[in-house]
C-alpha cells in the first residue's frame, strides 16, 4: 500500500514538472512570436530563405530590360562619373526606340565638372584666366542643362535619396509625382529627416522621380525594401514603383486592405505591402537573370531594338567598382539596379510574397495550440511511441501547411516557432521521463541490492546456525578484504582489475566464502576436537560445494558479477600460493585475485578468534604466522599490503569483536 502511494506520488510529481516545463516553453515562444524578438526573427528568416531556395524557378518578366553601365562601358570611356552629355546621348538613343518607361538608378547631386562652363569658372578661380571656346553650341556648354533638356524630352524617371539621420538646412522644392491615398487608415511609413536630390537644373526637368533607398536585414541580406517613404506629410514612391506607374500612366495610388493586410492598387495590379510601406522582394535566382544590355553597346548601336521597344528600362551600373550591389539569399553580389527589375517581375507575374498582417498573432496562437496539444499528449500517452508519433504528425502538418501556403498563394506564415516549441517540448518531456525512469530504475536496483544483501545475510545466518562460533567473523573478514583491496588499488597494483566496482562487489560477495559449510554434516562441523584425516577431507569439500552452488544460481543470469565473484571466493579462498591448497591445487596468479585477498583475511580472523578446538591468538602472533606464510601460503604482495593496513585491521577487529 505504501509502495503504491509512493509510486503515485512520484508519477504525479513527474507529471507536474512536465506540465510546468511545457507551459514555460509555450509561454516564452508565444511571447517571442508576438513580439518578433531578434532570435526568433533569425529563425523565421532561415526558413524564409529556405523556401525561396527550394521554390525558385528562375523565371523573370520579359517586359523589363536593364541598361548596364558595366565594366566594358567604363573601360571604353575611362572614367566615372561619365560626362553628362554622354549619359544624355545614351538616354536619347534609348528613347528613340520607344520604351514604355525609363527609370534612372543614378543620382546627380553635384554639377558636372566636365561642363565647359564649369571648366571656365574653375580656371578663372584658380588661374585668373578667361577661357574661350569657339564652335561650341551654347546648349552644349553646360552638361547639366543639356542632360536636363534630354530628361524633359524623354520623361525619364529620376532618382532621389532620403536621409533618416540628418535633415536639410534648406529644404529644396519637391515635386510629388504621384498622389498616395491611404484608404486603409493603417499605413505608417517611415518618416525621413532629409533628402538628397539632383542639381536644381536636373530636378526641375524631372516630371517623375523615385527614391533609391534600400534596407538590408540585420544579417546583411536584402529581403525587402520600402516602396513608400514620407517627408513632411508628403508620401513618395520607390524608383521601381514610380517607373511602373509611369509605364501605366497612373497618377493616383490607393492603399487598401484585404484579409492578408495592406496592398497598393495600381490599375489591375495589387501590390502587397507591409504597414510601414515595404515590399518583400521575390528574388527567383542569382543576379543577371533579366535582360542586360551594355551601355557601351547602346552607344555604339550594337543591340536589338526589340529588346527596348515597349519595355520598361532601368539604367544603372553593375560594375563592382561602383559598389551598387546587394547580398541576397541567391547571390552575394546582386546588382542594385536589378532589384528594381525583380520588384516589377514579381508584380507582372503576380508572384509577390505576402506576409499577413496578422501573422504574429496567428503564430502565437499556433504556438499556444501546440503547447496545449503537447500537454494532452503528455496526459494521455504513457507510451513513448505515441508521444513520438503525435509529435511527428503535428510537425509534419505545420511544415506542409506552410509550404502549401507559400507555393500556392505566395503567403508566408512561418512554422518555425511552433516547430521549435513542439520539438523542444518533446525533448523536455522525453528528458524528464528519462530522468524519472532512471531514478525509478535506480530505486528498484537499490531495493534489489538491499534484498540481495538481506538474502546473503539470511544465508550467512543459516551458516552461523550450523557453526555458531563464527560470530562476527563474516563482518570482520568483509571489512578486512575491503581495506586490503583499497590499499592495493591506491598502490597502483592490478589497475585493470581493482576498480571501484570490483572492490564494492568484493565487499558484498565476501560473506559467501563459507556458504558451502551448510553441506557439511554436524558431526564434523561441530566437532569440538581435532578432525581426523577422513573428516578433514569431508570438511574441505565445503569450498567446491559453495562454488558449485553459487555457479548454478548464476547460470541463468550470466551478467550477475556478484554471484560470479562469490563463486570464485568460495572456491579459491583455501588455495595456497605454492599450490598446496584445496580444492583445485591452484598456485600463484592462477588463483583468482578475490580468492587471494579472502585467503589472508580469513586466516587472520581465524587466528585471532576463539574456537572450540583452540584459544584466540594475539594480533602479533597472528601477524607473525601470516608473515611466515609469505610466498608459501599467501601472495607476497598481499602480505605486504596487509601489514601496510595493520592499524586499520586492528581497528576493525576491535570494532566487531565477538560478544561472549
Amino acid at each position: 500500500m505504501k509502495a503504491d502511494f509512493e509510486n503515485a506520488f512520484r508519477n504525479s510529481t513527474s507529471r507536474w514538472w512536465q506540465f510546468t516545463g511545457v507551459f514555460f516553453i509555450t509561454l516564452v515562444l508565444c511571447i517571442g512570436a508576438y513580439t518578433q524578438s531578434t532570435v526568433f526573427k533569425k529563425a523565421d528568416n532561415f526558413f524564409y530563405d529556405f523556401l525561396f531556395q527550394t521554390t525558385a524557378t528562375g523565371n523573370v518578366s520579359s517586359r523589363v530590360t536593364i541598361i548596364d553601365i558595366d565594366e566594358t562601358s567604363l573601360s571604353a570611356v575611362g572614367q566615372w562619373p561619365w560626362p553628362r552629355y554622354l549619359l544624355a546621348k545614351l538616354v536619347k538613343e534609348l528613347s528613340g526606340n520607344h520604351p514604355v518607361a525609363m527609370g534612372l538608378d543614378i543620382l546627380f547631386s553635384e554639377p558636372d565638372r566636365n561642363s565647359l562652363k564649369n571648366i571656365q569658372l574653375q580656371f578663372q578661380k584658380d588661374f585668373a584666366l578667361d577661357l574661350g571656346f569657339t564652335g561650341v553650341p551654347p546648349a552644349l556648354q553646360d552638361n547639366d542643362l543639356y542632360l536636363a533638356h534630354i530628361f524633359r524630352q524623354t520623361d525619364i524617371v529620376g532618382a532621389r535619396y532620403f536621409y533618416f539621420d540628418h535633415f536639410n538646412k534648406k529644404s529644396p522644392p519637391l515635386r510629388v509625382p504621384f498622389d498616395v491615398v491611404d484608404q486603409s487608415g493603417r499605413l505608417n511609413v517611415n518618416q525621413a529627416e532629409g533628402i538628397l536630390t539632383n542639381t536644381p537644373e536636373i530636378e526641375k526637368a524631372l516630371k517623375y522621380t523615385g527614391f533609391l533607398n534600400n534596407q538590408s536585414d540585420m544579417d546583411g541580406l536584402l529581403r525587402s525594401t520600402p516602396l513608400l517613404i514620407a517627408l513632411k506629410d508628403q508620401t513618395f514612391t520607390n524608383l521601381s514603383l514610380s517607373t511602373f506607374l509611369k509605364a501605366h500612366n497612373i497618377k493616383k495610388l490607393e492603399v487598401l486592405e484585404n484579409f492578408f493586410g495592406l496592398y497598393i492598387k495600381a490599375d489591375k495590379y495589387k501590390i502587397p505591402i507591409t504597414q510601414d510601406g515595404y515590399i518583400n522582394i521575390r528574388f527567383t535566382g542569382p543576379g543577371r537573370a533579366h535582360k542586360f544590355i551594355s551601355a557601351y553597346d547602346v552607344l555604339n548601336q550594337k543591340y536589338s531594338p526589340a529588346d527596348i521597344q515597349g519595355k520598361i528600362l532601368f539604367i544603372g551600373s553593375s560594375a563592382m567598382g561602383l559598389n551598387d550591389i546587394h547580398h541576397t539569399v541567391f547571390d552575394p553580389s546582386y546588382p542594385g539596379v536589378e532589384t528594381h527589375a525583380a520588384i516589377l517581375s514579381s508584380i507582372f507575374e503576380n508572384h509577390q510574397v505576402i506576409k499577413p498582417i496578422w501573422s504574429n498573432v496567428f503564430i502565437s496562437g499556433v504556438c499556444l495550440f501546440s503547447g496545449i496539444l503537447m500537454m494532452l499528449l503528455l496526459f494521455f500517452s504513457f507510451s513513448p511511441m505515441v508521444l513520438l508519433t503525435g509529435t511527428f504528425v503535428w510537425c509534419s502538418i505545420l511544415l506542409i501547411s506552410s509550404l502549401l501556403c507559400f507555393i500556392k498563394m505566395s503567403v508566408f506564415v512561418s512554422p518555425v516557432l511552433p516547430l521549435i516549441l513542439t520539438v523542444f517540448t518533446f525533448g523536455f518531456i522525453s528528458f524528464v521521463r528519462y530522468i524519472t525512469a532512471r531514478k525509478a530504475s535506480f530505486t528498484w536496483f537499490k531495493k534489489l541490492s538491499q534484498a540481495q544483501q538481506i538474502t546473503i545475510k539470511n544465508i550467512v545466518s543459516l551458516v552461523e546456525t550450523r557453526d555458531p562460533e563464527t560470530g562476527q567473523h563474516i563482518v570482520r573478514t568483509q571489512n578486512y578484504a575491503k581495506a586490503l583491496a583499497v590499499h592495493l588499488k591506491e598502490s597502483g597494483l592490478f589497475p585493470d582489475i581493482l576498480t571501484n566496482d570490483y572492490i564494492k562487489t568484493l565487499y558484498h560477495a565476501s560473506p559467501l566464502h563459507d556458504i558451502g559449510k551448510v553441506g557439511i554434516p554436524d558431526r564434523i562441523l561441530l566437532k569440538p576436537g581435532k578432525l581426523t584425516d577422513e573428516e578433514f577431507e569431508i570438511m574441505k569439500t565445503h569450498s567446491h560445494i559453495g562454488r558449485d552452488t553459487l555457479q548454478r544460481s548464476g547460470r541463468n543470469d550470466r551478467d550477475n558479477y556478484f554471484l560470479k565473484m562469490g563463486a570464485q571466493i568460495a572456491g579459491s579462498h583455501h588455495e595456497r600460493w605454492d599450490g598446496k591448497g584445496y580444492p583445485d591445487g591452484l598456485c600463484g596468479e592462477t588463483i583468482p585475485l578475490c580468492g587471494r585477498i579472502m585467503a589472508i583475511c580469513d586466516v587472520y580472523d581465524a587466528l585471532i578468534s576463539e574456537r572450540c578446538y583452540k584459544p584466540a591468538f594475539s594480533h602479533e602472533e597472528a601477524m607473525s604466522i601470516i608473515l611466515a606464510g609469505r610466498e608459501t601460503i599467501f601472495d607476497p604482495q598481499f602480505v605486504d599490503g596487509f601489514f601496510a593496513v595493520e592499524n586499520t585491521i586492528k581497528l576493525i577487529s576491535a570494532k566487531y569483536k565477538d560478544l561472549k
